[in-house]
C-alpha cells in the first residue's frame, strides 16, 4: 500500500539523516508520529537545548525542523529530496521547556520540477500555533542535464 511505503521512507530518512553526524543530527529529538502520500506528522519535547536566549524554542531550530520534515512528507511520494529555491517561515507563538510540539507537514503540489511544501507547528497542550512554514523546492534531477 502507498501509505505504508511513504511511512516506511519517512521513518528511515528520520533515524538516517541525524545519524550521519552532520547538522541534522539535531532531529534526532523529533519522534515521527505518521505520515505518507505526501504528508509527515511528529511531535517533540522542547528541552533546555532547543532555547533560545528568552527561554524559548529557537527560530534556527524551528526553520531547520520547517526544512526537514517538510521534505520528509514530499518524499513520502516516490519524490527526490531536491534542493530549497525558498524557504518561508512565520513565528506565531513560543514554547518553553518541557512542552510538546506537534508538526503536521504536508505536500501541496509536487510536479516535474518544483515541489510546493507548508507545515505547522503547534503546542500539543492547547493547539496554538508556534510557528507555520513554506517551502519551495526544485526537484529536477535528470541526470543528463547534470552531466557536464
Amino acid at each position: 500500500m502507498a501509505g505504508k511505503r511513504g511511512l516506511d521512507i519517512i521513518l528511515h530518512i528520520a533515524e538516517y539523516a541525524p545519524s550521519k553526524g552532520g547538522f541534522d543530527r539535531v532531529l534526532k529529538m523529533i519522534k515521527i508520529t505518521g505520515g505518507g502520500e505526501g504528508r509527515a506528522f511528529g511531535e517533540f519535547t522542547v528541552e533546555k537545548e532547543h532555547l533560545n536566549q528568552q527561554g524559548t524554542l529557537h527560530s534556527g531550530l524551528t526553520g531547520t525542523i520547517v526544512d526537514n520534515i517538510s521534505t520528509y512528507a514530499m518524499m513520502s511520494t516516490g519524490s527526490h529530496p531536491g534542493v530549497t529555491a525558498n524557504l518561508n517561515v512565520c513565528y506565531l507563538s513560543g514554547a518553553k521547556a518541557g512542552e510538546v510540539v506537534q508538526i503536521d507537514a504536508r505536500t501541496v503540489r509536487a510536479g516535474r520540477k518544483m515541489a510546493y511544501l507548508d507545515i505547522f507547528l503547534k503546542r500539543k497542550s492547547d493547539g496554538i500555533l508556534i510557528a507555520t512554514g513554506r517551502q519551495i523546492k526544485y526537484i529536477d534531477f535528470d541526470k543528463k542535464k547534470l552531466d557536464y
